[in-house]
């Protein structure tokens, strides 16, 4: 089985980036299962009914949020649909899905959304011991469990990679925008990344209008952020992982 993880998506060109990118990637490296992040999708900022429909059209099974899942107030319409997540450990009875189980070729699959609470300035509960709790719900029901990492420490992503490693089978990193090196299978089995990167603007600051960005660093000044034009990239990583014993076989970084 193959599976497909997108970082990151800024902004309409970086939606219009993975339409034409997606579709023709998951014939060419026969990709089974997708997991789309997508609270950036949005004029930079959350994701619209528009845009999550047109991602499911190119073939995300799932759609992971993070810190700007309300950033867009229509997501209250669409939130509880099955195929979306946001962080499973906002507080506690905040609308939406932090978990899901879907099926692929005969298998089922967890994909579960954490947020980390390093420097990302949103109040959420333990990603660590909510993790556990999520793990000892489903960990019989389930072939695979999938978790997108939402965080801006890397070393917090790599805390909750080997805390997890040889109980679920994937962890990657989403929300810095700039994809590492460090894909790898941990020592107890658990194939990990710190952050797949952004598909956005090449020609930007992760994703943002470079002399905005600028300027904020310069002055100090609240500078409104806006996103940069231009051409876009393609961040991603293929996790293959066999059918039977459910061991990583390989991990390969796409990009374009």
């Amino acid at each position: 089985m193959k599976i497909l993880a997108v970082g990151d998506i800024v902004g309409e060109n970086g939606v219009k980036k993975a339409k034409s990118i997606i579709p023709e990637l998951k014939k060419n490296e026969d990709i089974d299962f997708i997991i789309i992040n997508g609270e950036n999708t949005a004029g930079g900022m959350g994701i619209s009914k528009k845009i999550f429909d047109e991602l499911l059209q190119i073939g995300a099974d799932v759609i992971t949020m993070g810190n700007h899942t309300w950033g867009k107030k229509e997501i209250f319409l669409f939130i509880n649909n099955p195929r979306l997540l946001r962080p499973a450990n906002y507080s506690k009875g905040v609308e939406g899905k932090g978990y899901g189980i879907y099926e692929c070729k005969g298998k089922k699959i967890a994909v579960i959304n954490l947020i980390g609470r390093t420097e990302m300035a949103v109040l959420s509960e333990n990603p660590f011991t909510r993790a556990d709790e999520i793990i000892n719900e489903i960990k019989e029901k389930v072939d695979l469990i999938i978790v997108d990492f939402h965080a801006e420490a890397s070393a917090e992503k790599i805390a909750m990679g080997y805390y997890l490693d040889g109980r679920v089978n994937v962890v990657f990193g989403t929300h810095t925008h700039v994809q590492t090196s460090d894909n790898k299978v941990l020592p107890k089995g658990t194939g990990y990344i710190t952050d797949i990167g952004m598909t956005g603007p090449n020609n930007s600051v992760i994703g943002m209008d470079i002399e905005a960005s600028i300027k904020r660093f310069v002055t100090s000044l609240p500078e409104r952020y806006k996103l940069a034009n231009g051409e876009c990239s393609f961040n991603s990583c293929i996790f293959e992982i066999d059918d039977e014993n459910y061991q990583i076989k390989s991990i390969k970084r796409y990009n374009t």
